[in-house]
């Protein structure tokens, strides 16, 4: 059963937790128990494909899904030819202390894809389960990458509509190029004027405004989420975990029980979060890095204890971690209490109208025993893309090079050898122009086109063919609408079905 960080009697199952996506008092919802498992069940996984681990996992947490049901959500998901690579999260070896997860060979270049690519098929069975009838409206704030990954998995879902809202200046161009292009009936996307944490304040405005959602219950909608506060976007990240490990051990790159590093880059901490689920199952897991760009709100947090929003947002070259307001973070903190839903709930309460909260020492010890953080900036990020293609022959995008740059600080400054595994959020073909500034220095008037050209000429990698297929697409988005406008603007959307 799913509970609500914030307390309450409400008890629900996977089902009709991922349908609702939010809990109706503001708090995300977390398993009242967290499955254990053992060395042998890790073991074995090893001969398993990627699918194969999947259900695994999702056996243990969606219990309310029968096997035959989970099976054939996974193989619509991660089957036939949806990804790019075989073994769809694979595991590089750079060298014998670094290791590489790349979880961007989905459809829409992004490690959003791990989840998203399953959620809809979730969502579309919780309808069955639950019996609902309206038609549920998703709403996603996206920093680049989440809402393409949405709509490519929602779009033309039965009984479900869509609508996208992105920081209107604050994605890369291919990224903006994925949304307002796409297709589906049942889809729309919305440019903000506005940061990233504008546009999802907004949305959780939306959820939490009672009268709005009343309103819209007596015209037949149902609000859900398909942000990684939902749920059924967090859960299939857990897997991805346990098949890095798995690979590792088949490779004989590390023995049975033996223990680990993971590196990730992280905005809104659900990537990370997945990990520290992982962790409480029995993963043997070292530290969970935590790897910030110069939006280090994150960073700042695990090293002091203070979580404080109030500072100067930066526009940075890693913009899906553009985020000073990091929603999953509510989960550990309810975990780390003790399940303590009110102290939870008073240090959400501070960070909205203060902006600000301090955790305990207990808790801070807590975070660092398994959490360390560390931020890369611009300048780091550039040369650290350039270091890494120079050394390895490997591209990799800034995100990726945020946290390989933070895996290096972490090193040199606890001489920790422990092996490590840099999560690669983003093919590096969404981020282009940064990649080849990085690689080759500047360049003038290329258009994103040329520019994917020139990048897969100096990586030696094909370009991802979705991405190329950009070029030949139609922009069918036009909407843009300040901060303040969201509400008005999803009503409209909806009425002009």
């Amino acid at each position: 059963m799913y509970i609500s960080t914030r307390g309450g009697e409400e008890q629900l199952t996977a089902a009709q937790a991922i349908l609702k996506g939010i809990a109706g008092n503001g708090g995300l919802y977390v398993p009242e128990d967290i499955p254990a498992i053992d060395h042998t069940w890790i073991a074995n996984l090893q001969e398993m494909n990627y699918c194969e681990r999947a259900q695994a996992v999702l056996n243990l947490f969606l219990t309310d899904y029968n096997a035959d049901e989970l099976a054939t959500c996974i193989q619509a998901a991660y089957g036939a030819d949806k990804f790019d690579h075989s073994e769809v999260a694979p595991v590089v070896k750079l060298d014998a202390g670094s290791y590489i997860l790349e979880l961007w060979h989905g459809p829409t270049s992004a490690f959003k894809d791990m989840a998203l690519q399953l959620l809809p098929h979730l969502l579309s069975l919780s309808l069955e389960k639950t019996g609902e009838n309206a038609q549920i409206v998703i709403l996603v704030a996206t920093s680049g990458d989440t809402g393409k990954a949405a709509l490519e998995g929602f779009k033309d879902v039965k009984q479900i509509r869509m609508i996208v809202f992105y920081p209107q200046d604050g994605v890369s161009e291919i990224q903006r190029l994925q949304m307002v292009t796409q297709e589906g009936n049942n889809v729309a996307v919305v440019a903000v004027t506005g940061n990233f944490d504008d546009t999802q304040t907004g949305v959780k405005q939306i959820f939490n405004d009672t009268a709005f959602n009343a309103q819209l219950a007596e015209e037949g909608y149902q609000f859900s989420s398909a942000n990684s506060i939902n749920w059924g976007r967090l859960v299939p990240q857990i897997v991805y975990y346990f098949s890095a490990y798995a690979d590792m051990l088949k490779q004989g790159a590390i023995e049975t029980g033996e223990k680990v590093n993971f590196v990730v880059p992280t905005g809104n901490f659900g990537n990370i979060l997945a990990g520290y689920y992982a962790y409480r199952m029995g993963l043997p897991i070292n530290k969970l890095i935590c790897a910030a760009n110069s939006n280090n709100v994150l960073a700042d947090f695990l090293q002091t204890g203070c979580y404080d929003r109030r500072r100067e947002f930066h526009k940075t070259l890693s913009p899906s971690m553009d985020i000073l307001i990091s929603s999953n973070l509510e989960r550990l903190l309810y975990h780390l209490t003790g399940e303590n839903a009110g102290q939870v709930s008073e240090w959400m309460k501070e960070l909205n109208e203060k902006g600000s909260y301090q955790v305990s020492e207990p808790v801070l010890a807590a975070l660092q025993h398994l959490f360390w953080a560390d931020w890369a900036s611009d300048s780091q990020t550039t040369e650290t893309i350039a270091a890494v293609h120079e050394k390895f022959g490997y591209t990799c995008d800034p995100h990726t090079a945020v946290a390989w740059g933070v895996c290096e600080k972490y090193r040199a400054q606890t001489a920790d050898q422990t092996k490590a595994v840099i999560l690669s959020t983003a093919s590096p073909f969404k981020f282009n122009t940064s990649v080849l500034s990085a690689l080759q220095g500047s360049f003038d008037g290329a258009d994103e086109f040329v520019i994917l050209e020139q990048l897969s000429q100096l990586s030696g990698w094909p370009i991802p063919r979705q991405l190329a297929a950009l070029e030949q697409k139609q922009r069918l988005h036009y909407i843009a609408c300040k901060p303040q406008e969201m509400a008005k603007t999803v009503q409209e959307i909806l009425n002009n079905k």
